[in-house]
């Protein structure tokens, strides 16, 4: 190599820290400057670097980032210093394991229950070597094992964490306070829309046949974004929308539901303004978000069931209660009929019996009515025979005043008959239509009278009027 000279190598005795090797003579300048490597020996130079500095296995415990599986196998991920979803982590390290070492990783797993999965937000300790890979130009940790417990512990720990928080806040039983209607129609999802869970609770809810309004919010199910994703969709449902929420996920690894132990999304459920029913996992499952929902229960199908009853049991109570209804109604008709049976029974008796003492008291009445009848139809006929001879006296008195006065009349008209006059010499005069001539001062020549007398009558003409009337005897007497 032109200008560059081969540098001595030197292997740091055992022990020996980074900061001593890099202060060794394997960097060693010449005298006048810095030597000029190709990148194939510098590559080859921190290759040696690292494996003399890290010759063996390491055990290192992180949080996995930005995990993806290639299709040969391989799985890549950062194992970065634990920090708060979002926030850049303050160190990390690049981890590569192989698919043969993945195989052994797997065993390990399942040797300890499948309760850890590894995911991006998971916390693990991994053994692996430090390794530079010159193609890439990157340091890699090669992994090549991982202890569960490790994970198993954290999570358990920070289980205890939060649950302490949360019975400091008075939040354990927050949700459970809400009060649950009676009829829960409206029912809220949130779970990752198109799953398993999603397709089992929808299918609990339409056998049941009743007639459930379904409102679905999609959210992340797993993974570091889980429960920010979940936190949001409990916000959407609110108490004007929906009468409860189903938060459910299928079963997986403990780490899988590892969202659901988190304090985001227990202060959300327990502050969620409707009864949240859980049904996250398998029958052996409890997360923190199981702790403070109204209900856990152990499948998505047991949650939707548990809905399903209460509007079951509702139907049932109204039942119930509708038949309790009928049986007293009938019992108490039963009892009124017997009641009224029985009084008829008595009024009856008892009409018979007013009947009888009537029609004694009536008989007794008629006997003295018919005797005072008889009594005073007596002393009313005596009566009437007294007024009857007095009107008969009366009348005959009368009758005879009035013959009397009749026969005064009489004398009265025939001393005014006119026959009488006439038979004394007197006449009576008329005009020819018969209209008595009292004086002359209707008269005129020429008019027509006729003369009654006696034994007959005379027609006359008028020749002349005088007007002097004729003297009176009394007049004429001297």
């Amino acid at each position: 190599m032109c200008g560059l000279r081969r540098v001595r190598d030197r292997t740091p005795p055992a022990g020996a820290t980074v900061a001593a090797v890099v202060d060794g003579a394997l960097f060693d300048d010449e005298v006048g400057g810095p030597p000029t490597l190709t990148v194939g020996e510098l590559a080859a130079r921190i290759a040696r670097l690292t494996a003399t500095a890290f010759p063996g296995d390491l055990w290192v415990e992180g949080q996995i980032r930005n995990l993806s599986r290639s299709a040969n196998g391989h799985v890549y991920f950062d194992l970065a210093e634990p920090t708060p979803a979002g926030d850049q982590p303050r160190a990390q390290v690049a981890v590569t394991l192989l698919a043969p070492e993945r195989q052994h990783v797997n065993e390990q797993l399942r040797r300890a229950g499948g309760a850890v999965r590894m995911d991006d937000g998971i916390e693990v300790r991994i053994q692996g070597r430090l390794r530079w890979y010159a193609p890439r130009g990157t340091l890699q940790l090669r992994m090549h094992g991982i202890d569960p417990t490790f994970t198993l512990g954290r999570l358990q720990a920070d289980r205890d964490r939060i649950l302490a928080a949360l019975a400091a806040d008075g939040l354990l039983h927050a949700n459970r306070a809400r009060p649950l209607p009676l009829v829960p129609l409206r029912v809220g999802i949130v779970t990752s829309t198109g799953s398993a869970a999603h397709a089992d609770v929808v299918a609990e809810l339409d056998a049941s046949g009743f007639a459930f309004e379904v409102r679905t919010v999609d959210a992340r199910t797993q993974g570091a974004d889980c429960a920010p994703s979940v936190v949001r969709a409990l916000a959407l449902l609110t108490p004007d929308e929906v009468d409860v929420v189903l938060l459910v996920r299928g079963g997986g690894a403990r780490t899988d539901l590892a969202g659901f132990d988190s304090d985001l999304v227990a202060r959300a459920v327990a502050a969620a303004g409707v009864p949240v029913f859980t049904g996250i996992g398998h029958e052996v499952d409890r997360s923190i978000a199981d702790e403070v929902a109204h209900s856990a229960h152990k499948t998505p199908t047991a949650a939707a069931a548990a809905v399903v009853e209460v509007v079951r049991a509702f139907l049932a109570r109204v039942d119930e209660r509708w038949e309790a209804a009928r049986r007293a109604a009938l019992a108490t008709a039963s009892v009124a009929d017997t009641r009224l049976e029985r009084r008829v029974a008595r009024v009856s008796r008892a009409s018979v019996r007013t009947l009888a003492r009537h029609e004694d008291r009536l008989g007794a009445v008629a006997d003295r009515t018919a005797r005072a009848a008889r009594r005073t139809l007596g002393r009313a006929e005596a009566a009437l025979d007294g007024h009857g001879s007095a009107a008969i006296g009366r009348a005959t008195r009368g009758l005879a005043r009035a013959d009397r006065r009749v026969e005064d009349l009489q004398a009265r008209v025939r001393a005014h008959d006119p026959a009488h006059a006439l038979a004394r010499g007197w006449t009576i005069t008329t005009t020819a239509d018969g209209a008595p001539v009292r004086g002359v001062a209707h008269l005129a020549p020429g008019a027509a009278l006729v003369t009654r007398f006696a034994d007959g009558t005379a027609t006359s003409t008028v020749t002349a009027v005088d007007p002097n009337p004729i003297a009176s005897p009394e007049e004429t007497a001297p």
